[in-house]
This record gives structure tokens, C-alpha cells and sequence, in this order.
């Protein structure tokens, strides 16, 4: 359990400074417990106090660094089990399965259709971030050579082995790329703590239920290994997510810190082979704590869908989604093509933008900075207006780069007609449709 300030003030040294910031230490010790400064601003904290408090302070949930570079991710470290209740932190993350049983061929494919989804949305890289390496028990020729291949992907690994030889072997070729060993439980620990340990890379703890696991984890932890990660994959959907539930909660509700560790979701195993159960499940448990959600079919649809839902749950809702202000030409626009202005909300933008591409229309797509709200809310927060929108104009000089002088603005704020052509008198303003729903017919029957 974390440390309330109360008791953070009885180990704290009691000296009149402000050096932390505090005027006084029991102010501190409070800043402290609510997280809003370091332990380590104290001056005076003994390391013994500082071993203590710095553990207890921690969240509950640990936080793991996997992957290295480009490559390296975070997992853990949340602190709410829900979105709306402060923030989530680091974002769930879809590994793509390879087996050990596969061929050459099928093993390239594979990799290769995962390469694939690889996009920009919303300022963010959208893409298979892992391989999920199976150990099929067909020798461990066959597995390094998989992860031979797989090392070439430049993508973050999953060693799914429960053979500790083969692990060590794996780990030989790619323990620098720091994967994740996948595979202790009760009957092996041993083994695959020390060769998890000797690589330095976290240990996956799986077991037959949830009681096993956490007996696993208690015994890897007495050993002094909490670069854990908890498979909470059981052998039924309902089990599956009820270990998912219960290991979150008993974390961040009942303060257990021996189940305070990200989670892996074999979807593709509970899926069988059905990509559409495949993908249903993979959106259920980005809702429900899967931190890695292995899968074996991950196209560009299932990416649409799945990487869309997780930048809506892994977004602070106190910052807007927005798309960077500029010229979006759409349907192979050219300067001469009519200018539709919107604002930077994302689901705004994809809503106009989508509509725009299916009419076959050229048009350019206008994004002001409107700090990230709809229409109407920016119109009647001053933040989308006559002045910003010419500010805007001149910031990304926008008459030198097009020639059109044909303006298309948002049915919600007619009212604004007047004063945009006051302050843009070289332009044609045009009122749009109230509705996104209604762009494909308006500029199909547009004759600007």
C-alpha cells in the first residue's frame, strides 16, 4: 500500500528549509503522497528512508521498459483503472504471432504482411510493435532461426519458451534488443529466472489459473526478480478476462503490489483461427488491461479499428486529439482547387476529410488551430473567428500557395460569412452544410 502523508511526515527529517519547495516538511510530505513532487527534493532524507519511501511512493503498478531505440516501449505504471478518473499512461501495445512450426516462407509472410501497417495518425507512428515468438517444442534449431528472422524485422520481441535451454539460445541472439522472456511458472521458475536474470531482460509468468500465478509471482519476487509481466491468457475467453479484471483491480483497488504488473492477452490463441472474433476480442481487452494483445491477423482494417480505439482510451482527456493546422489536399487537389476550411479537432477532421475522399472531389482541406475543439464550441470560445481564421491565412500563407479564391466554411457558423470576406476581401466565401454527412452531394453539385 502507498504511503499516506502522515506517515511520509514520521520518517521525514523535521529541519526549517525550503530547499524541496515546502515551507515545512509536513507540507512536503503531503506534496509527496499526492504525487505532485520527488522524495528526492528532501536534502535531508537518509538512504534508508529515501529506500523506503521511494518504494512505498512508487505507484502500485510497476512500470517496465522493453525494447530498445526506435523500438523501446513502456508498460505499466497506471495509476486508475478508468480513463475518466485521472489519465492512462502508457498505451496497450498488438504483437504479431510467429511460430516455430511455420516455414521459411510462411515466417517471411507473415512479417511481411505486419510491415505493412505502418501509418501516421494524429501525430503518432500506428503499427504491429512486437513479435510474439511461439516455441512449438520442435527443437531449438528451429526457434533460434525463427528469432534469427525475426531480429531482422526491427520490431520489439516476445520469447514465448518455456524450455529454459531454448530460451537461453534464443536470448543468446537478441537479449541486446531487450525482449521479453514469456513462459515461467511453477514447475520451472528456477530455471527461467536466472536465465531471465543473467540476460536482464522481464520475465512472463504464466500458470494454470490466476491463484497459481500469483504464487509464481510471490516466489520470483522472494527472489528478488520484479521485472515481471503477468500472461493472464487462461483457457476460455470468461477466464480470461475475469484474470485480466482481477489482477487490475486487486493492484490498484487492494493495493497488492505482487499482482502490479502489466499483462499479456493471447487473443489469437482464445480466437481460434476467427479474425473477426480476433479483432473483437483485441478491442474488448484494450478496453479491459491487455498491455501486449498477441495476434495473428493484424491488416490494415483490423488496424483502422483497433490503433483508432486505443488513441481514444490512451489519450489525457483533459488534451484534445488534434491534427497539425495546414493545407491537406484531398482527391489530388492542386492550387487550383476550392478551399474547404474546418477546424484541428480530430474526430472533426476525420469526419469532413472521409466525407471529402468518398465524394472523389478535389478539395483543399483547411486545418486553423482552433486548440483542439469542435466548430460551434471554438466559434463561441473566440477560438475560430474572422481574426484567427486571417491570422491563419497569413501564418501559413495561405494565398501564395493556392490560387483558387473559393472558401467553403461550416454550415454551424454561417453567421460568420460577412466577416470572414471583411477581412479576406479576395475571396469567395461559401457557406457549406450544417451536417459532414452532407459534403459528398454538396461538392459534387458544387460549381464554384
Amino acid at each position: 500500500m502507498a504511503l499516506k502523508g502522515l506517515d511520509i511526515f514520521k520518517l521525514t527529517p523535521k529541519k526549517n528549509c525550503k530547499e524541496c519547495g515546502s515551507p515545512t516538511c509536513m507540507a512536503f510530505a503531503m506534496k509527496v503522497a499526492q504525487g505532485a513532487v520527488p522524495i528526492e527534493k528532501c536534502p535531508y532524507m537518509s538512504e534508508d528512508a529515501l529506500a523506503t519511501l521511494s518504494e512505498a511512493t512508487a505507484p502500485l503498478m510497476k512500470t517496465l521498459e522493453v525494447g530498445t531505440g526506435d523500438n523501446a516501449h513502456k508498460l505499466g505504471g497506471e495509476t486508475v483503472l478508468f480513463r475518466h478518473e485521472k489519465t492512462l499512461v502508457n498505451k496497450n501495445l498488438f504483437a504479431g504471432l510467429l511460430c516455430s512450426k511455420m516455414t521459411d516462407e510462411e515466417i517471411d509472410a507473415k512479417i511481411a504482411d505486419f510491415e505493412k501497417v505502418d501509418y501516421e495518425r494524429i501525430g503518432e507512428r500506428e503499427y504491429v510493435e512486437l513479435l510474439y515468438l511461439h516455441y512449438a517444442g520442435n527443437g531449438a534449431d528451429k526457434y533460434t532461426a525463427l528469432v534469427e528472422k525475426a531480429v531482422k524485422a526491427n520490431r520489439a520481441l516476445v520469447l514465448d519458451c518455456g524450455d529454459a535451454e531454448v530460451a537461453k539460445a534464443a536470448l543468446a541472439i537478441c537479449k541486446d534488443l531487450k525482449p521479453i522472456l514469456n513462459g515461467a511458472n511453477k514447475d520451472n521458475l528456477d530455471a527461467m529466472n536466472a536465465v531471465a536474470t543473467e540476460a536482464g531482460v522481464v520475465l512472463g509468468v504464466t500458470g494454470e489459473n490466476l491463484s497459481e500465478i500469483y504464487d509464481t509471482v510471490k516466489a520470483l519476487e522472494g527472489k528478488g526478480n520484479k521485472k515481471l509481466i503477468i500472461d493472464v491468457t487462461g483457457k476460455t475467453i470468461k477466464e480470461t478476462y475475469a484474470n485480466a479484471v482481477l489482477v487490475r483491480r486487486t493492484n490498484l483497488k487492494d493495493g497488492d503490489r505482487s499482482l502490479g504488473y502489466p499483462s499479456i492477452v493471447n487473443v489469437a490463441k482464445l480466437a481460434e483461427g476467427d479474425p473477426h472474433m480476433e479483432t473483437a476480442l483485441a478491442a474488448a481487452f484494450t478496453l479491459k488491461y491487455g498491455s501486449i494483445l498477441v495476434m495473428d491477423k493484424m491488416g490494415y482494417a483490423e488496424a483502422l479499428a483497433l490503433c483508432g480505439l486505443r488513441q481514444n482510451i490512451y489519450t489525457d482527456p483533459q488534451k484534445p486529439m488534434k491534427v497539425a493546422p495546414g493545407i491537406y489536399p484531398l482527391n489530388g487537389a492542386d492550387e487550383n482547387s476550392p478551399c474547404s476550411l474546418t477546424v484541428d479537432f480530430a474526430l472533426t477532421y476525420f469526419l469532413v476529410s472521409g466525407e471529402y475522399e468518398r465524394s472523389k472531389c478535389p478539395v483543399n482541406l483547411l486545418i486553423s488551430d482552433a486548440s483542439g475543439m469542435s466548430v460551434l464550441t471554438a466559434w463561441a470560445a473566440g477560438k475560430f473567428s474572422a481574426g484567427t481564421i486571417k491570422k491563419f491565412f497569413d501564418e501559413y500563407d495561405i494565398e501564395n500557395k493556392v490560387k483558387s479564391r473559393t472558401l467553403i466554411i461550416p454550415g454551424k457558423v454561417a453567421v460568420m460569412k460577412g466577416e470572414i470576406e471583411a477581412k479576406l476581401p479576395n475571396w469567395k466565401v461559401v457557406v457549406g452544410p450544417m451536417e459532414a454527412v452532407q459534403l459528398v452531394k454538396f461538392i459534387r453539385d458544387f460549381e464554384g
